[in-house]
């Protein structure tokens, strides 16, 4: 079986819905996991946002206009009259849900429910748009299946066990179709798996069933050796590993969520990323195993906080650091980069909910330096430690940039500079220019 991902943009239209069918393959076992249509969830955030600062009209408002995209959505998947009718029936029934959100009182566990509203209308009307050309299906709820614990981390083998009982009892069935990003959590009230977690969700069905290959179909073809948007002349990259993959993810590669590879690589499922509007590209195949000795790709992440910590009680003293790391796990913060001296340490993170906070607390250890607006570089390839020149080459492309911090080492896939933000697109096009031209 088959996981097929496709994002906002892939059905982002009636027609792009419609085109869909050229590339799912009614014949070949599948499940297809879609998002909401592109815009739709911003949108619902939005009306979120207004509906808990109690701007009820303005919420109205705002749902009056989106609901006008999917009558339009429905008009132009040319249904018969029975079938838009039903369709239009969808429609209103969530359009619905949302109004009566303006009426009641309303809270963060009301707005899980209107951000999941996006994806049960693109399945639902996808699903439509199967039967009306006569192509057969069943629409699997991913709230029936798909739940995180207390943690908000997903129980896969609560999903495997959910999961298969829904699609063996449908033998005669090859094509499945379910929301991306929905789920419920430990107290089985309708929430998420944050934002971009349809990757996420494809992945963990993969690896719930064991499933031959994940595909996330996007608007581009494969992951990139650089920022396309920023940098000209990049390239799709035939092959990564899965920790490439992985490491270009979380530092700026927008293709893929950063999670969504970790599941796959656990149960070695092979994940596709391919391209909705060159469905004949090959794309870019992540796997257990990549090409060796070659630099890769280049990503980079800005919005990033430096925090320096500077004691002469780290000098000699053992456990410093632990007690460091307790003040941001206690307020949930993920580092990214970290580089220590004998005296001092400095690390990067790009939450910044609890900085205050966590700064004051930081004090009692010595002085503290902060520094925003920071933007973190990642060139990712072969970097094992019998690797030589490719570091030399790296810093040699970024000899006009200042860089306020290097981690090399922590990873055989990964060099990592801290520069400031307003150098990022200098900083990648040289690097490109060095390492790939």
């Amino acid at each position: 079986m088959k996981i097929l991902k496709f994002g906002g943009t892939s059905v982002g239209s009636a027609d792009r819905m419609k085109s869909l069918v050229d590339i799912i393959d009614p014949a070949e076992h599948q499940i297809v996991v879609l998002s909401a249509v592109s815009g739709t969830t911003n949108s619902l955030a939005e009306i979120s946002k207004l509906l808990l600062n109690d701007k009820r009209e303005d919420a109205a408002n705002a749902i009056k206009k989106l609901k006008q995209q999917y009558v339009e959505i429905v008009e132009g998947l040319g249904l018969k009259d029975e079938l838009k009718e039903e369709a239009n029936d969808i429609v209103d029934y969530h359009f619905n849900i949302l109004n009566n959100f303006c009426k009641e009182h309303f809270t963060s566990i009301e707005e899980k429910i209107v951000l999941a509203q996006g994806e049960l209308l693109s399945t639902s009307l996808f699903h439509i748009y199967l039967k009306s050309i006569n192509i057969k299906s069943v629409l699997l709820p991913a709230l029936d299946f798909m739940k995180i614990d207390v943690d908000n981390e997903p129980e896969i083998p609560f999903i495997t066990a959910h999961l298969k009982p829904l699609i063996e009892a449908h033998p005669d069935t090859k094509l499945f179709i379910t929301q991306g990003y929905i789920c419920r959590n430990s107290f089985g009230e309708v929430d998420n798996l944050r934002r971009g977690g349809s990757d996420y969700s494809a992945s963990l069905i993969g690896a719930a069933l064991l499933a031959d290959e994940v595909q996330i179909w996007t608007d581009i073809d494969g992951m990139h050796n650089n920022d396309p948007r920023i940098v000209k002349g990049t390239k799709p990259i035939a092959k990564l590993s899965f920790d490439e993959a992985a490491e270009l993810a979380y530092f700026g590669a927008k293709i893929l969520h950063p999670q969504s590879v970790f599941p796959a690589q656990k149960y070695k499922i092979p994940v596709r990323l391919l391209n909705t509007m060159e469905p004949n590209a090959p794309g870019t195949l992540i796997a257990t195993e990549s090409e060796k000795g070659k630099i890769k790709s280049i990503a980079g992440k800005d919005g990033i906080t430096a925090i320096k910590i500077q004691s002469s009680r780290m000098l000699l003293a053992y456990g410093f650091l632990r007690r460091v790391f307790e003040i941001f796990e206690r307020y949930k913060t993920p580092i990214d980069m970290i580089t220590t001296s004998e005296v001092a340490v400095s690390l990067t993170i790009d939450k910044l909910d609890f900085l205050p906070q966590i700064i004051d607390e930081l004090k009692d250890f010595g002085n503290v330096e902060v520094d925003k607006d920071q933007a973190i570089i990642c060139v990712v390839g072969d970097f094992g430690a019998e690797k030589h020149g490719f570091a030399v080459r790296v810093l040699e492309a970024l000899k006009h940039i200042p860089i306020r911090m290097i981690s090399y080492g922590g990873s055989n896939y990964n060099i990592s500079m801290l520069i400031n933000q307003d150098d990022k697109v200098e900083a990648l096009r040289s690097l490109h220019s060095r390492l790939f031209d």
